[in-house]
């Protein structure tokens, strides 16, 4: 299209001034958008989920993902998303810029919410050590939840889930807070199907677990579940808490240093002992790899290419 098509340039501005000047959003139905954000840690070895207690209608008393109403023309959706989670977790910007944060998808069913419509950008965050929960807004309270003891979404995650394996360093030691550690407002649901999640959230939360199962196959996000250095042992703690699966100790051990890039060695050792009076364990830390070639399939999906 040329200039004699669509005016010259001066002309051009005109009518975007003029159209602009006339524009009535009234004329379309309204639309909202929030941001709900899946926060996912290990806690004492086993996954968990950050939920709030919905302090009013709708779904008042029931758990949901934290989120909120994106702030219309003062903040894109991944602020929206970083200031919601800094809000509910009480993350400084350091300790923030360290937690892995992607957007996981789009939920934009008419009925999503009884209030109107709104469209809900859903993210997915995960890291180690994040502080007790805390609720932020209007929340009555907040709570890392077991995956396992959230609806159907945790059961798919609870199936075949190997007994938990010791507490981190990083984990050890930390009190209970005042709704993270279950003695605040409401006690957390511990038992499977005991949290069924408001809206639309368990459809999210199970997206999310999926996105989460995949990832670590061919990236190496699951280093950021970790502290900054960490024992081939915990890393596989990590693959077998968010697969669901038991792994093999010797062949994870060979598949992950034969990963260029996956981890590196930190020259040192573990400060504890090693299991039945073995060497104490090499640590490592996440290698310069963003991808990892060979994958670290799924126990299921590696049978099912053999």
């Amino acid at each position: 299209m040329d200039a004699a098509q669509y005016g010259h340039g001066g002309e051009r501005e005109r009518r975007e001034r003029d159209f602009l000047a006339g524009y009535d959003p009234r004329a379309f139905d309204p639309i909202a958008v929030t941001v709900d954000v899946v926060v996912l840690t290990l806690r004492e070895g086993r996954l968990h989920v950050l939920a709030i207690e919905r302090g009013g209608p709708p779904f008042a008393g029931a758990w949901a993902l934290p989120g909120g109403f994106v702030r219309a023309g003062k903040e894109s959706l991944d602020a929206a998303a970083a200031r919601e989670l800094a809000e509910e977790t009480g993350l400084d910007a350091f300790t923030l810029g360290r937690v892995h944060l992607e957007q996981l998808g789009s939920y934009g069913h008419p009925d999503r919410d009884p209030r109107m419509h709104v469209v809900s950008i859903a993210y997915l965050a995960f890291a180690p050590g994040l502080p007790d929960a805390r609720a932020g807004g209007d929340a009555a309270g907040a709570a890392w939840l077991p995956v396992a003891a959230v609806g159907a979404a945790g059961a798919v995650a609870a199936a075949g889930q190997p007994e938990a394996p010791a507490r981190r360093p990083h984990e050890q030691g930390r009190p209970a807070g005042t709704h993270g550690g279950g003695t605040g407002r409401r006690p957390p649901p511990t038992a499977p199907g005991e949290a069924v999640l408001a809206f639309d959230h368990a459809d999210i939360l199970a997206d999310a677990l999926e996105r989460a199962r995949g990832k670590i196959e061919y990236t190496p996000l699951a280093t950021a579940f970790l502290a900054e250095t960490f024992t081939i042992s915990e890393l596989r703690a990590v693959y077998e808490t968010v697969w669901g699966a038991p792994l093999h100790a010797g062949n994870f051990h060979r598949k992950v240093l034969s990963v260029p890039g996956f981890v590196e060695s930190t020259g040192q050792t573990d400060t504890r002992p090693g299991s039945r009076g073995g060497p104490r364990a090499r640590l490592y830390r996440a290698g310069d790899a963003k991808l990892l070639h060979p994958a670290l399939l799924r126990p299921d999906r590696e049978a099912g290419i053999r």
